[in-house]
């Protein structure tokens, strides 16, 4: 009779979902990694904004009677009242004054500077403190802080995330190949990334730095070229695991073909490491971008790096603003990243997730 109430009784939550909506209630459950999500999906957000936020061009300008966009056009000078048919300093005091007269204004950014901004106006010697007019002060050359730190954010992520998908797809389809044709291939290529795995990356680098001009591609390729071979043993494990199991058997009996296999049914349930480590590649894509910048391997000038603004922080100790700005900057984001990370590894483990 007992047997026959179970039967009888409705379903449990958590049967009648999904796995991956089952995953994600999981997720949610870990209130520190689920809200870390959502603070750096925020400051990334923000960052993509730069050019709006941070920007020696006024957002709009009306002057005699006109409106005029200089972020998306350039203007000579002699628009505004000037002298040159040059483009217009927005920055110089005659132009301000010009812009504020009776019945013309311009709406500035937040920020009234670029990351490449150099304040040829300003009052102190640099690097400037902190002030109303430089939010975190400015560096050795007067260029603003604040603003270099938001692109500079915001090209590491974006560095971070390229990095992060170019080795994961790479990883994952080594390890595919590896961990479903076993046997020959599988020993092949295990000495294959044994020798790779041993070539100096760091001396590469320094060749190639040496041989052409550094650039976000050339860093990415180089480091993405190494960068999948620590995810390929998860995947690989996962497909040994995997690929003895009865629907693969079923599959493969049925006449699937071998990609037909490894792209439907093997690489779905093999997707556990991929998805758990990427917060930490990320992590590892943020460091190794900052300390190339900060050994002076990386993008050229004068891209925003904050390996560059640690470069500063050290030639100049005197300006402790630039030191603890990007020291805040990277502990938090990557803070967020290892609450992310943690989140996402019990969430995809049912043993460690919340119902």
């Amino acid at each position: 009779m007992r047997d026959v109430f179970a039967l009888l009784a409705p379903a449990s939550p958590e049967v009648a979902v999904s796995p991956w909506r089952l995953t994600w209630r999981r997720f949610k459950a870990q209130r520190l990694g689920y809200w870390s999500l959502w603070v750096f999906g925020a400051l990334f957000a923000l960052s993509l904004l730069a050019p709006v936020l941070c920007n020696d061009k006024p957002l709009l300008v009306r002057y005699g009677g006109h409106w005029y966009l200089p972020l998306l056009r350039d203007y000579p000078e002699i628009t505004f009242g000037g002298d040159f048919l040059t483009p217009t300093d927005y920055l110089d005091p005659l132009i301000r004054g010009r812009l504020s007269e009776d019945g013309n204004f311009a709406i500035f950014p937040p920020v009234p500077y670029r990351y490449d901004t150099i304040n040829y106006y300003a009052t102190q010697a640099n690097p400037a403190p902190p002030s109303a007019e430089n939010w975190l002060g400015t560096d050795d050359r007067g260029r603003d802080v604040l603003a270099r730190l938001i692109y500079g954010f915001r090209a590491s992520v974006l560095f971070a995330l390229a990095l992060t998908v170019t080795g994961s797809l790479l990883g994952i389809l080594m390890g595919a190949v590896q961990g479903y044709f076993a046997g020959v291939v599988d020993l092949t290529m295990q000495r294959f990334m044994e020798v790779w795995g041993a070539m100096p990356e760091l001396y590469l680098l320094i060749i190639f730095s040496s041989m052409f001009s550094p650039s976000f591609v050339m860093l990415l390729v180089l480091l993405s070229l190494f960068g999948w071979l620590g995810l390929t043993d998860y995947v690989r494990a996962e497909f040994l695991r995997n690929r003895q199991m009865d629907y693969v058997r079923a599959a493969r009996a049925l006449g699937a073909s071998h990609w037909q296999i490894i792209w439907r049914h093997i690489l779905p349930n093999s997707m556990t490491p991929v998805i758990t480590f990427l917060p930490f590649r990320m992590s590892g894509a943020i460091l190794a971008l900052t300390s190339l910048d900060f050994l002076g391997l990386g993008v050229p000038p004068p891209t925003p790096s904050l390996g560059e603004m640690l470069a500063q922080a050290k030639a100049n100790l005197d300006a402790w603003w630039i030191s603890i700005s990007v020291f805040v900057c990277l502990v938090l984001t990557l803070l967020l990243l290892t609450f992310i990370g943690e989140a996402l590894r019990s969430a995809v483990d049912p043993r460690h997730g919340a119902r």
